[in-house]
């Protein structure tokens, strides 16, 4: 088991917290906003024919909002004299990209229905469709958030894993939110679409654990083409594909698991780690099976919530009420 992290027993004690929380629901703007799921889809839909990387992009915001104080689109706030938000947190700068897409659906919500959908619920919806539009799985979500006052680069720091975190980091760190071992490794297949940057793998290239020598995981020649993308020294920006079809949802992230073929260091060892692996061949070999169970794990981490008190934004960037700091003190 790994050491506990900083902050989580703050965080975990307000996680779940549900006394002061509205209970979320199916069709929650059904009446107020009947409009708001169509919106959200077809915007999505625009920006990923525009910009295709934008799908995984704005999947990845559930995890990194949820996983921070709950669901509550603090990840979406912008610094300000009070306040150092959660966009420069290590896990997020250089790494979360299409917030202009959230921009643009929020606009597009105010036109039609002012002050009714919350930020946090653009997320989830958002994240939902993605995946779908990219040829995964569907699913009902539970709506009904409010949004967050204001953010923390610090909790967004301690809390979130690095693409050098293990197996076993990441059992403790999906545990401490009551999502299981199941739960964990099949949302790790969000990583069936998108990219990452070689600053993330050049250590398991060429130092592995201090090592001075590669991950013996890799198979060789996939190695070989990320040595070519990846040099050392070379240019950490550079992006890679994190399976072999970046923009299709499915079940190849496992298959390439088990061939050897993972891009991050926290993607192979799941295939190394024991009581994950099982799972990976799972879902390797069963496609529905992977879809269902990451359906499942979508929604049971769309429902972190805080109990904080919140608003619904006018601006996803900006608080419209209460100073930042006043939250703080109360």
């Amino acid at each position: 088991m790994s050491p506990p992290l900083p902050a989580f027993l703050l965080l975990v004690s307000i996680a779940f917290t549900s006394a002061s929380v509205a209970p979320l629901r199916p069709r929650f703007y059904a009446e107020t906003c009947p409009e708001a799921e169509f919106i959200v889809k077809d915007v999505m839909r625009r920006n990923m024919i525009r910009e295709p990387r934008s799908a995984a992009s704005v999947m990845r915001f559930q995890f990194h909002d949820c996983f921070v104080n709950g669901c509550d689109a603090s990840m979406l706030l912008d610094d300000t004299p009070n306040m150092l938000g959660e966009k420069l947190s290590l896990s997020n700068i250089d790494s979360l990209r299409s917030y202009e897409v959230i921009d643009e659906i929020k606009e597009e919500l105010e036109r039609v229905c002012p002050g009714m959908v919350s930020c946090a619920d653009i997320i989830i919806m958002a994240s939902r469709d993605a995946v779908v539009l990219s040829g995964g799985p569907d699913w009902e979500v539970r709506l009904g958030r409010e949004d967050s006052l204001t953010a923390s680069q610090e909790d967004a720091d301690n809390i979130m894993p690095s693409p050098r975190a293990n197996a076993s980091l990441l059992i403790d760190l999906f545990e401490r939110f009551n999502l299981s071992v199941k739960d964990m490794v099949a949302l790790s297949g969000s990583h069936s679409i998108g990219q990452a940057r070689c600053f993330s793998i050049v250590f398991r290239l060429y130092n592995q654990s201090g090592s001075g020598k590669p991950d013996p995981t890799i198979e060789p020649k996939y190695k070989e083409k990320l040595n070519r993308l990846c040099p050392l020294g070379g240019d950490e920006s550079v992006t890679g594909d994190l399976d072999a079809t970046p923009t299709i949802f499915d079940n190849r992230y496992f298959k390439d698991l088990v061939a050897g073929r993972g891009f991050l260091n926290s993607d192979q060892t799941l295939y190394t780690f024991p009581e994950t692996k099982k799972y990976v061949t799972l879902f390797s070999k069963d496609q529905r099976a992977f879809f269902n169970a990451f359906a499942e794990g979508m929604i049971k981490m769309g429902d972190l919530q805080s109990g904080r008190p919140g608003e619904i934004r006018s601006n996803c960037r900006i608080a419209n009420s209460r100073p930042v700091d006043a939250l703080l003190v109360s």
